[in-house]
């Protein structure tokens, strides 16, 4: 037998069923259906709680609420600065249900390298996204993945996993030169001038 004469067999046998328990449905009769349904609504009783059991659980259901709000919209990220060596900023992260620190701080200008340790093997942590800096990582589990480039505007930018729950931040400052010229603008005699 080929595929096609087992596929029609499959389809016949389906047809004839779904139409022999249409059939079995449509003979019984309505007044049946009613007893058998009030029956079934009448087996449940309302069960009377005391006053002081309703105001715990709702004073409860409440808290878990704040917290929950306070968890997601009020707690502060952790912040922490990432340290020089070598003209390299660099921090360790752990990523473990989030990233730890959340929130890193590093100059502008600098060289950054992040050093992410995931510790998590949910699926969601699998990759690390810098979408402003056109980064996008695998993160393998049980592993040091460094990551390195030169942050070179001062601002937010935002990290996150590859399904976007998890976030973090990368925090750039401006570098605290004060003598030193910045050139980011050049005149006409190809002289740079000092943006402060």
């Amino acid at each position: 037998m080929n595929k096609r004469a087992i596929a029609s067999a499959i389809a016949s046998l389906g047809l004839v069923l779904g139409i022999a328990s249409g059939q079995a449905v449509a003979q019984m009769s309505h007044e049946g259906m009613q007893r058998s349904e009030s029956e079934n609504t009448s087996q449940f009783e309302r069960i009377e709680q005391p006053l002081w059991l309703k105001g715990a659980v709702t004073v409860g259901g409440l808290g878990l609420i704040g917290l929950e709000l306070w968890w997601f919209l009020l707690s502060k990220p952790k912040s922490q600065k990432a340290k020089t060596e070598r003209g390299i900023q660099e921090i360790d992260i752990a990523v473990d249900g989030g990233y730890e620190p959340s929130q890193v701080v590093v100059n502008a200008g600098e060289p950054v390298r992040l050093n992410f340790y995931r510790k998590d093997p949910s699926s969601c942590l699998e990759e690390v996204r810098f979408p402003d800096f056109h980064i996008a990582q695998e993160l393998p589990l049980n592993k040091v993945t460094p990551i390195e480039f030169t942050p070179d505007k001062p601002g937010k930018y935002e990290f996150t996993c590859g399904m976007n729950m998890f976030r973090g931040a990368l925090e750039v400052q401006a570098a605290n030169s004060t003598s030193a010229l910045q050139p980011s603008s050049v005149d006409n005699n190809g002289k740079a001038s000092a943006l402060r």
